[in-house]
């Protein structure tokens, strides 16, 4: 199972411009987190700052008691084994075959002997979708297949952390589609914590069970997926339509005379009617992979949470999880269709809402 990183305070700075400042957020155990942002927010640099790669000026990075931020370098570094990084662009080295690149960190970090590392590569492989591909070298393979072996690699060392840095960027929408249902499918299997930096906003809304997004050097929004979905936020509902009218412009935030502009613009149009909130069904795993542990635990905090949400964002809610309850029934008739020897309780459907509880305003 996946271990919990708690943020608190942290703030980074190169010189003399502040990238973000006070971020406190937790990545729940075992669940996968989207983090969102306009380009230039610090994305990356947030990804690489948890894992004492870049060191922030203030605050705590807490992972299993031990802080990636302030405590000796020796310690940092043998926490720093309990995570994957799937780099943005790969980060392959040119010169080896895949199968050397994907055994580097075990050759690096482990004492094991060579049978075990190509146990551990060949299966890693395999889990990828690349076996077979072991003696090809990087400049020899499409760009997707470059992803896949960057998570691979990520994974040889049985990680309990994984962090994705754009993991769709330069891919086609079929080979990211492909790459999203890898990732949850590996969260299914082993149970571990994800965060995943993305500008794509059908993996935001699909995939994850949590999202959060850097604006304007700030946490702006952090949560449950239904929550932050359901948001009325400008800038957070401007990101998601990926509309140009809002608080958000090329320079990361528009000028009060271009938003004055806009608002009038707006004020001489008529109002358009307000569309319902929308909850896309989440992901499921693959037919015959194990159910999420981390979508139970994520349901059962969303619940919780019910009575404090607006009666557009339950309902919202609970046409989500609707969806999700019949996108796993599909999955399930088409798994028993292909293969009947699969159990069909591998895919079960997200927990429906407590039937007992009505939101503020709701008649029966």
């Amino acid at each position: 199972m996946g271990i919990e990183v708690a943020v608190e305070g942290l703030t980074k700075s190169f010189g003399s411009q502040t990238i973000w400042r006070d971020v406190d957020l937790t990545l729940p155990a075992g669940e996968v987190t989207v983090l969102l942002g306009p380009s230039g927010t610090g994305k990356t640099v947030f990804l690489k700052s948890l894992i004492g790669l870049i060191k922030p000026e203030k605050g705590t990075v807490r992972v299993d008691g031990v802080d990636m931020v302030n405590d000796p370098d020796r310690r940092v570094f043998r926490e720093r084994k309990r995570f994957g990084l799937m780099f943005q662009d790969g980060a392959m080295f040119g010169s080896l075959n895949l199968y050397d690149n994907i055994a580097f960190p075990l050759r690096e970090h482990t004492r094991k002997t060579e049978a075990e590392i190509r146990r551990i590569v060949l299966e890693k492989m395999d889990t990828v979708g690349l076996g077979g591909e072991e003696k090809k070298v990087p400049g020899q393979i499409s760009g997707g297949m470059r992803k896949r072996a960057g998570l691979a690699r990520a994974l040889v060392m049985d990680p309990e952390v994984i962090l994705c840095d754009e993991p769709d960027s330069g891919l086609d929408p079929v080979r990211t589609a492909h790459l999203s249902q890898l990732l949850i499918d590996v969260n299914a299997r082993i149970d571990a914590t994800m965060l995943i930096v993305t500008h794509n906003i059908e993996i935001a809304c699909t995939v994850p069970d949590n999202i959060g997004m850097l604006y304007r050097r700030d946490l702006v929004a952090f949560g449950p997926r239904e929550t932050v979905i359901s948001s009325e936020d400008p800038v957070i509902a401007q990101f998601l339509r990926g509309s140009p009218e809002g608080p958000i412009g090329m320079s990361e935030e528009k000028d009060a005379a271009l938003l004055a502009e806009e608002a009038e613009r707006a004020a001489n149009r008529p109002r358009p009617k307000a569309r319902p909130i929308e909850i896309p069904a989440q992901l499921q795993p693959s037919p015959g992979e194990p159910e999420r542990a981390g979508e139970i635990r994520h349901a059962a905090r969303v619940d919780a949470l019910l009575p404090s949400l607006p009666p557009a964002a339950v309902a919202a809610i609970r046409r989500g999880r609707a969806a999700s309850a019949e996108a796993a029934a599909a999955a399930a008739a088409q798994s028993a269709r292909s293969a009947p020897r699969v159990p069909p309780q591998t895919l079960q459907a997200p927990p429906p809402l407590p039937p007992e509880f009505k939101p503020p305003g709701e008649t029966p």
